[in-house]
């Protein structure tokens, strides 16, 4: 599974100069060409997939080169920068906390860690009332898949070690967290997969057609895995790759199943969490709590700071020491989480994502009546959207659609990363949660031109 290159050779694009966007050199930039060169010299060849777009500085809901274009940011960052970029509370938290002295300390206790363990355990429901702090997100999924097993082990017999996950789902680059994902492609490489590690379908209602539960039960019993030998099914809270949410029934079989059958019931929370879908946290959609959360990116909405929140009967299964990070609790990832929480909170945050996720999708689902032939599905809430571009007339995936979409957003200063999902072919909305309505339309105006353009035989 590979993604595409966008194009080093800098092309000619209409000038705009708006409230929010202002292109007026070619893109990409001729002078930032020796800068991108130098990375593709330097760095991986899988560093090289999204657009060629130079950062120089951030603020808000923009993103500033340093030859005068500024982009709309419709990425925060791959849903880090929910509070916006660069806020001034982020800005002041960072230097107030190194100029007092401490910025490592390793896993000896610390003032500022303890604050922030207080104050995300007061915004989760009470059953979870223990918090482990790593620094990424494949850090704390493959935390939850040690936590469970061992939990599983412990209480119930060594035979009950089976993870189950769902396809489609992404969950990290590591490997656990690549076994419990549920794209083929990428675990190629590991070769000998954890037979223990499983997939069932996911209940999208586009590519899985069959949302009921009993789906799940079936697939169960075609994969020969014993509900007794369960500790643990994972999913995340919306499919990252489409932003697919599953019913709300389905998932409250799913809790009722984990309990009847001692599993532990797992929310992948890195992308949802924080606001991101109209909620605190996005599985309160489902009207369940988990037994384990995941969470990072909007965590901080700026430096690598990642948490698993659960029962403290699991969290506590370890002895001290043998559950522990170098980086856990970074003091200053605390106080920059403490500083977004509070940002979230007194700025209403999560009631600004609802309100202008309904203005989103409000517009979405008019271009998906415009453009119904290639536009298969739109998927999310809050400020999260997943445009899934098909071929016209079936659901196959249309990647280089999704590619030639997002180039043209680009050009015209809308700034998306690169497709994503199902064949590379969801376009991935994901604007700062301070974003307003003004922004919001201006945004949607950008995408029904570059359909428009796109599909009257523009593209590349």
């Amino acid at each position: 599974m590979g993604g595409k290159s966008f194009n080093l050779i800098p092309k000619e694009v209409t000038p705009v100069n708006t409230r929010y966007r202002r292109i007026h050199t070619k893109i990409p930039v001729p002078e930032s060409i020796e800068i991108l060169k130098k990375l593709q010299k330097f760095e991986p060849y899988s560093m090289s997939g999204q657009p060629l777009v130079i950062w120089n500085r951030a603020s808000g809901v923009n993103v500033y080169d340093k030859w005068g274009n500024i982009w709309l940011d419709w990425s925060s960052g791959v849903l880090v920068t929910n509070t916006g970029h660069c806020a001034q509370e982020i800005k002041e938290s960072i230097i107030k906390q190194a100029e007092k002295g401490l910025i490592h300390n390793y896993c000896f206790p610390s003032e500022i860690r303890a604050n922030l363990a207080e104050k995300l355990i007061s915004i989760t429901p009470p059953e979870l009332d223990k918090i482990f702090f790593l620094t990424t997100g494949s850090e704390v999924t493959e935390n939850a898949i040690k936590l469970a097993r061992t939990y599983g082990q412990k209480r119930f017999g060594k035979e009950k070690i089976c993870i189950v996950s769902f396809d489609k789902a992404f969950h990290g680059r590591t490997l656990g967290a690549q076994m419990i994902g549920g794209i083929p492609a990428l675990k190629e490489w590991i070769v000998n997969l954890d037979k223990d590690m499983v997939q069932v379908p996911f209940p999208d209602g586009f590519r899985t057609k069959d949302t009921g539960f009993g789906l799940f039960l079936k697939s169960l019993e075609e994969l020969n895995i014993e509900p007794s030998r369960v500790a643990g099914i994972i999913l995340e809270t919306y499919q990252g790759g489409s932003a697919s949410f599953a019913p709300k029934e389905y998932i409250q079989q799913l809790s009722k199943w984990c309990k009847e059958n001692n599993a532990l019931l797992i929310f992948d929370e890195i992308q949802a969490a924080f606001g991101r879908t109209g909620t605190m946290f996005g599985f309160e959609h489902y009207d369940v709590i988990p037994d384990l959360m995941c969470c990072g990116k909007g965590i901080t909405s700026s430096l690598p700071l990642s948490a698993v929140i659960g029962r403290a009967e699991i969290m506590d299964i370890y002895a001290p020491g043998e559950m522990t990070s170098t980086h856990s609790g970074n003091p200053i990832c605390c106080a920059v989480s403490i500083a977004n929480i509070d940002k979230i909170l007194r700025e209403n945050l999560v009631e600004n994502a609802k309100n202008m996720g309904d203005v989103l999708f409000e517009g979405l689902d008019k271009l998906k009546n415009k453009y119904d032939s290639v536009i298969g599905a739109v998927h999310g809430k809050g400020l999260v959207a997943g445009v899934q571009l098909v071929k016209p007339g079936g659901i196959e995936p249309d990647g280089d659609l999704a590619f030639d979409v997002v180039s043209r957003c680009v050009e015209k200063g809308l700034l998306f990363f690169a497709p994503v999902g199902f064949g590379g072919a969801t376009v991935k909305i994901c604007p700062p949660l301070v974003i307003t309505e003004e922004a919001i339309m201006e945004g949607l105006q950008v995408i029904d031109e570059a359909f428009e353009e796109v599909l009257s035989g523009g593209r590349e």
